[in-house]
């Protein structure tokens, strides 16, 4: 399977279009990790911890993204877009959301 975020592939012949597929991935906050954060927001600096979690939650998105394709009989995922967002649950809890969508195609 094929993910790109380009509409064409080079030396690909797309047959079909198979449609939209998207994928969503779901990441609960974490308190420790928040705590950190904020001395890094002090502090300055990146913020690695959360850094993993979207480095972590797009790897997801991607391979729910590819899943879904493959239920469609797709070979290629093109158009590919990745956006990331948050959810606020109360005044205490964000939840990280990642999200993936592209088109489905056959060769």
């Amino acid at each position: 399977m094929i993910l790109s975020t380009t509409d064409t592939l080079q030396g690909e012949n797309i047959q079909s279009y198979l449609g939209i597929v998207s994928a969503e991935v779901v990441y609960g906050s974490n308190a420790l990790r928040d705590f950190f954060a904020g001395i890094r927001d002090v502090l300055g600096g990146r913020t690695a911890a959360y850094e993993r979690v979207f480095e972590k939650g797009q790897r997801d998105a991607l391979k729910e993204l590819e899943s879904r394709a493959k239920r469609l009989g797709a070979d290629a995922v093109i158009g590919i877009q990745m956006k990331t967002d948050t959810i606020n649950i109360d005044e205490h809890g964000v939840l990280m959301l990642i999200t993936a969508t592209g088109t489905a195609v056959k060769f």
